[in-house]
């Protein structure tokens, strides 16, 4: 899962170089699946349930499942990228939200406090703390902000599957849920709304939108928890405690 994490990494950070008004999602779509397949990954989210692309690519209001079109990027945008690849048999799994050339200070404070919102999370991802512990710490957080937490996706277990139990939640309350126990490999991914956490899925079944289309940001990385500090397996020599 190391390995498929540092694949990772350097496949998100290389898209995240490409994104900028002109450029379409499709174009990110296909540099992050060659990248995974000369890394001798595969990108499990391509035919995964019907889901055509090796990215998520969110756009705005979107929330996740974004499906990757032709259509250009404008100034201003935002656009959220999620992406899974599979390395020797073990997935890794990670998100960010990235602004399209100049965006307003409003959007990028959003983006900021997503960020925020996940390293509060990783302080609570100790062996002996619980579930609950996470959610709240990613919760009160965005809250403090104005911020609305989505509540209908949310982080999960990984490791040979893309999803196993448990679930991971950016909402609860601190002492409730699942242990934390170290060896668990978890996902912790706030997706951070602007306005109301409500959402509704597009026509395609996939695309989860704002019901307010209001901006949406995400950001995600796969976790190990150890006896210490939790590892972060999809940002290789990341500092915790932040």
């Amino acid at each position: 899962m190391r390995a498929a994490g540092r694949l990772l990494h350097s496949v998100l950070e290389d898209v995240r170089t490409m994104i900028k008004p002109g450029v379409t999602t499709l174009e990110l779509d296909a540099r992050a699946e060659k990248l995974i397949r000369d890394g001798g990954g595969i990108p499990s989210s391509k035919g995964y349930e019907g889901f055509p692309s090796s990215i998520c690519a969110s756009v705005d209001s979107e929330v996740v499942h974004g499906f990757p079109n032709d259509v250009p990027l404008k100034e201003g945008q935002i656009v959220s990228v999620d992406c899974t690849c599979i390395l020797n048999g073990w997935q890794s799994d990670s998100a960010f939200t990235a602004p399209v050339g100049t965006c307003s200070k409003d959007v990028l404070r959003l983006i900021k406090v997503t960020e925020e919102c996940f390293w509060k999370g990783v302080s609570q991802a100790k062996a002996g703390n619980r579930i609950g512990d996470i959610g709240w710490a990613v919760q009160k957080h965005a809250e403090d902000h104005g911020y609305g937490v989505i509540r209908d996706f949310c982080g999960h277990g990984i490791g040979r599957e893309m999803h196993e139990d448990p679930s991971v939640p950016n909402y609860g309350k601190p002492g409730r849920g699942v242990r934390l126990q170290p060896g668990m490999t978890i996902t912790i991914e706030p997706m951070i709304a602007m306005g109301t956490w409500k959402i509704f899925i597009k026509d395609n079944d996939w695309t989860a939108v704002t019901r307010d289309n209001k901006p949406c940001s995400h950001y995600e990385h796969t976790l190990l928890i150890t006896e210490g500090e939790p590892e972060i397996l999809s940002l290789p020599g990341a500092a915790v405690g932040r």
